[in-house]
């Protein structure tokens, strides 16, 4: 056995609720690594949707690394909304035109580059990612969740903006684990092991380094 089949869309027999994401995002900017799913209690194609003020001319991209667990109704804000913060007005005036058009010259919005999904991060229901945004492998985003500011690894997030509540495993645990990329792993190897993956004991997992 070498787990589920990573090219299907619906890995769940007789539930289509539930995607392997990597299969169904149409968007080039929008990069999903194999196994992390989404979870969505109308329609998994609800997902693109989701991700907000992603224009194309911006370039930014939403990049989600392997095994993630998404919820339904998360969201992402993408750079396309951001607007002046230090400027007298924050209106967007020159996108209407009509003489307004130059109230932007010699300035851009702010663009804080790609926001990035590490591995095994879990997602929780209706949390919201702000542009720019990276989240560390294994990291846990609780619901409602506003995250403001890069999570480290391995940290369980929660609140409105988000702090760090805890992190999951001690330091010399965390450097284990980011060591091992178990998410890199041939197939076969995880198969193998995900009774261990399954476990707390990094330990026995460092074994395999």
């Amino acid at each position: 056995m070498t787990g589920p089949n990573k090219d299907a869309i619906f890995p769940l027999n007789h539930h289509k609720k539930l995607c392997f994401l990597k299969n169904i995002v149409k968007n080039p900017n929008i990069i999903v690594g194999d196994y992390s799913y989404y979870d969505d209690f109308e329609d998994v194609y609800n997902f693109e949707k989701n991700v907000k003020y992603h224009f194309d001319f911006l370039g930014d991209q939403l990049i989600i690394g392997k095994f993630c667990m998404i919820a339904s109704d998360v969201e992402f804000i993408m750079n396309g909304g951001n607007h002046l913060t230090e400027a007298i007005s924050a209106y967007p005036f020159a996108i209407f035109n009509n003489g307004w058009e130059s109230s932007m010259d010699g300035k851009s919005y702010p663009h804080k580059g790609n926001t990035i999904i590490g591995n095994d991060v879990w997602l929780g229901y209706k949390s919201t990612i702000l542009p720019g945004i990276t989240i560390g492998d294994g990291a846990i985003i609780a619901a409602h969740t506003v995250v403001t500011k890069d999570v480290p690894p391995y940290s369980v997030v929660g609140g409105n903006p988000g702090k760090i509540i805890r992190r999951r495993f001690s330091e010399p645990s965390i450097e284990i684990l980011l060591k091992l990329k178990w998410w890199d792993w041939p197939i076969e190897k995880i198969t193998q092991h995900v009774k261990l993956l399954s476990s707390d004991n990094v330990s026995e997992l460092s074994s395999l380094i």
